[in-house]
């Protein structure tokens, strides 16, 4: 390759992550084993099963979707765009592909060969951590199609597989298996079989007189290479088990054993007594193992959250998730699974602190504790979008009770509210400004009560009505009787039904907020006090867009959805002529969170007022791209609602 186009692949290169951590001399080495392919559009890349080819990719040009094929639909995981990196598999052990690749118009794409990239995983820990987590786009980490935050759960136990999460934040304990199944040289595939049945394990090493491995099957061995190929029940344990093995000491630092099966594509790490394959066994480490081990990962943190009910403990667990939070932004992982990570976490600290909140109550109202009650919460929170401990805006709908029982209810409700409030502050939590909270007599009602709410702001859209609309209509059921909140939304679309021109209200309130770039394709920013010259990216970029999808989704009777980017996904199934649109929304909006998120842990705040100053090239581009969407979306929704006709 001329040195004129090895310059322009390594200065496209270092622009992104993982590359951008390379230094100029291993970049310019791979740049130069670097092959440029050119596909077609609908000209497929991979294929879901096919095994990993010898390179990973690099986007250089156009757009790659990466998908799963469900009863004959294509399900989009993932749009590649320019420096997304995909196909790393070929990295990550030689697995077969868990997606489609397909390029959705001409593209140029890098091919990186994989052993060409092999030092450098040796070498740079930065980079081996990049794909060993699974960061690069539509990989181990993907888009994964959680409706609600509770099925995020169902990916922890599931760590070992393509999806799961490995997830490194420093040195930490570990546990691993001290009683390992082990069999000698002449056993058969089937007595070993057996063995690791009935013990329940997926793993046996082979050891000689002295203890010492000499080989390792796993069930997937078994599987791939015994089962296919109906070997016979008496073949050797050794025609089977890998050889040589990887050994090394219990007491190695946690970052190196974490590392070396990593880089060596390994599943189990066998320990011996001083570390070398010539001294006993003395334990097996697994991958499922390194996740439960990490200190950080949210499955450890939310085992922990589980299992205490200590007010100080649960705010300590919720900054060590402020840390992981930190983590996963710089390391770039999918926006979606972190709004799951995130939310699961702080709808356990809520159901944590409503159970403790109960039990101190139970003796001072023994009849208002017996009435059904759900605890929603409202807004960024309320959509799973609230990934820093920004304003908490909360509510308690409970249980239609008698005229003589309405006051005592109340009040049980108030001091629940009270307490929980309480507890998530001590979190770490900001209280609401406007008192948007389940402490508020206004916000903890009944059930007819809070219909008849929504009714007046359905019937007489005021601007005060429609600002509520738009932080109570995104509620979600935390805990407690789901059916109150059900039944709630049931009555909201049959009174929009009843008045579709709410919809022109709310479309007209979803235009206050313009296209954030000036005429001469400036940021608008802050003209005067605190925040004067910042660009405010929650008003002028994220609620435009929140509230549109919320609008659009309202208009299509849509129940269930409630987050913004995933609001975006359901609409472009809806309105397939704009489902590129929809798509590019919702990606835009998962932009502005992480920018957002990434702004106020820096900074210690919400994160929302930022100076395109403090922003590199790459960057400020980035936001500046954002903006499409939210100019090209208003002026469908001005024509749809027909808002130059609308009165004012």
């Amino acid at each position: 390759m001329s040195n004129v186009i090895v310059n322009r692949v390594k200065e496209f290169l270092k622009q992104f992550p993982p590359f951008s951590f390379i230094d100029e001399k291993s970049l310019e080495a791979v740049a130069r084993e670097v092959e440029v392919k050119y596909y077609e559009k609908d000209e497929v890349l991979f294929t879901k099963g096919e095994e990993a080819q010898d390179c990973f990719f690099v986007l250089k040009e156009g757009s790659v979707k990466l998908f799963d094929v469900k009863n004959e639909q294509e399900n989009i995981i993932e749009i590649c765009d320019e420096g997304d990196v995909f196909g790393v598999l070929a990295l990550l052990g030689k697995r077969p592909y868990i997606l489609n690749a397909k390029a959705q118009e001409d593209s140029l794409v890098y091919a990186i060969p994989v052993l060409t990239f092999e030092q450098l995983l040796q070498q740079n820990s930065r980079v081996s951590l990049y794909f060993a987590a699974g960061f690069a786009s539509g990989q181990v980490v993907v888009r994964n199609d959680l409706s609600d935050s509770q099925k995020a759960r169902s990916i922890f136990s599931q760590a070992s597989e393509d999806k799961g999460l490995l997830i490194f934040t420093g040195n930490s304990d570990f546990n691993y298996s001290k009683e390992v199944l082990t069999c000698s040289l002449d056993s058969t595939i089937q007595q070993a079989a057996r063995m690791m049945g009935e013990k329940g394990v997926g793993s046996i090493i082979i050891v000689n007189e002295q203890n010492h491995p000499l080989g390792i099957i796993t069930d997937k061995d078994i599987r791939n290479r015994f089962v296919v190929k109906a070997l016979p029940f008496h073949t050797p344990v050794s025609h089977l088990m890998s050889t040589p093995v990887l050994t090394k000491s219990q007491s190695s630092d946690f970052s190196d054993l974490y590392l070396t099966m990593v880089k060596s594509r390994l599943h189990h790490l066998i320990f011996t007594e001083d570390g070398s394959p010539d001294s006993p066994v003395t334990g097996i480490l697994s991958d499922h193992d390194l996740l439960l081990s990490q200190g950080n990962s949210p499955a450890v943190l939310i085992k922990a959250l589980m299992n205490t009910d200590e007010v100080k403990e649960m705010a300590k667990i919720r900054n060590r998730a402020e840390q992981l939070l930190r983590y996963y932004l710089e390391n770039e992982v999918s926006m979606d699974f972190v709004a799951n990570i995130i939310s699961e976490i702080n709808d356990i600290i809520i159901q944590k602190a409503l159970k403790l909140a109960e039990l101190k109550l139970q003796a001072e109202f023994p009849e208002a504790k017996k009435v059904k009650y759900c605890f929603v919460s409202l807004g960024s929170e309320g959509r799973e979008e609230q990934l820093l401990r920004t304003d908490l805006d909360n509510a308690i709908i409970f249980e239609n009770v008698p005229e003589t029982a309405l006051e005592e209810t109340q009040k049980y409700f108030l001091e629940l509210g009270e307490l929980v409030v309480e507890i998530l502050l001590s979190c770490g939590f900001q209280p609401c400004p406007a008192k948007m909270m389940a402490n508020n007599p206004k916000w903890c009602q009944p059930l007819a009560e809070w219909k008849q709410y929504f009714s007046e702001w359905i019937l007489t859209p005021t601007q005060d009505s429609l600002l509520k609309a738009t932080i109570f209509f995104d509620f979600r059921a935390i805990y407690g009787q789901k059916q109150l909140a059900n039944a709630l939304t049931e009555h909201i679309y049959q009174e929009i039904s009843t008045k579709n021109i709410f919809l022109n209200f709310l479309a007209k309130n979803a235009l206050l907020n313009p296209p954030p770039l000036g005429f001469f394709r400036n940021f608008i920013l802050e003209k005067s006090g605190e925040q004067r010259d910042k660009f405010d990216i929650k008003l002028r970029a994220m609620m435009p867009l929140a509230d549109i999808a919320r609008l659009l989704v309202l208009s299509h009777k849509i129940v269930g959805v409630n987050n913004t980017f995933k609001r975006f996904e359901k609409l472009a199934e809806l309105e397939p002529n704009y489902g590129e649109l929809m798509l590019e929304a919702g990606k835009a909006y998962e932009i502005l969170m992480r920018m957002r998120a990434i702004e106020g842990i820096k900074n210690q705040s919400s994160g929302r007022y930022i100076s395109p100053e403090d922003l590199g090239k790459l960057q400020r581009q980035l936001l500046k791209n954002t903006f499409y969407p939210i100019d090209e979306l208003q002026k469908i929704i001005k024509v749809r609602y027909q808002l130059d006709y609308f009165g004012n």
